[in-house]
């Protein structure tokens, strides 16, 4: 609404000079997070994700490595850190390319230090606390994976239970009434898929807890 004005009185060839051919425009980029300088950043649509983050936010802080990115919150996948993700352009068409949405650009970044699972179970309980009730797969399915990925981080998991989690995304996405049900399970299927390693390290504890009690 904010463009509006300036769109009348400037006309929309002087608002499609910002940014990118088909994004553009400025956008308010909300940076969360590890960001040194985290922030409301008024850019330009197309600018890149190592823009954003190094040259205006002056990188991550304590000079950790960046692990990962919530381009959109905790609403689209998580993004790995990859210099093919930090190259790619901020534009609703470009971000997708890599796997994620750009969204309303609430972006959070996760240095080295960060556990996938623990910041996906985060998630999950916004979802579940944010859930109205009223579709099943959204009520049970938020509740249920929540108690997976509680008992997981917890290291009292095994290998069936993130098997279970992957299929209990599977029944929320694309039955609910509304986007909440589908945007509760982008964090944990794209967590799964890529920093699996960081459920599994949990899983192993509590295996070898178990061994330990048993034995």
């Amino acid at each position: 609404l904010a463009n509006i004005p300036l769109i009348i009185e400037r006309g929309a060839d002087w608002y499609r000079s910002i940014g990118a051919a088909k994004s553009c425009g400025p956008k308010i980029m909300c940076l969360s997070g590890h960001a040194k300088n985290p922030g409301n950043y008024e850019v330009p649509l197309g600018i890149t994700f190592r823009e954003l983050i190094f040259d205006l936010a002056g990188g991550i802080r304590a000079d950790k490595a960046l692990k990962a990115i919530l381009p959109s919150g905790a609403s689209a996948p998580i993004l790995p850190a990859t210099d093919a993700v930090l190259d790619t352009p901020l534009t609703y068409e470009d971000v997708p390319r890599v796997g994620s949405q750009l969204g309303s650009a609430s972006i959070i970044l996760l240095d080295e230090s960060v556990d996938i699972s623990w910041a996906v179970l985060k998630t999950m309980r916004f979802f579940k606390h944010e859930s109205c009730g009223k579709c099943t797969p959204c009520r049970e399915g938020t509740y249920w994976m929540d108690r997976l990925l509680e008992r997981i981080t917890n290291g009292r998991g095994n290998p069936a239970d993130s098997n279970l989690l992957g299929e209990v995304a599977k029944q929320i996405s694309g039955k609910c009434l509304c986007p909440l049900g589908d945007f509760s399970v982008s964090a944990v299927v794209s967590g799964l898929e890529l920093f699996r390693n960081d459920f599994v390290q949990h899983m192993r504890t509590g295996n070898q807890m178990d061994e330990k009690l048993n034995g």
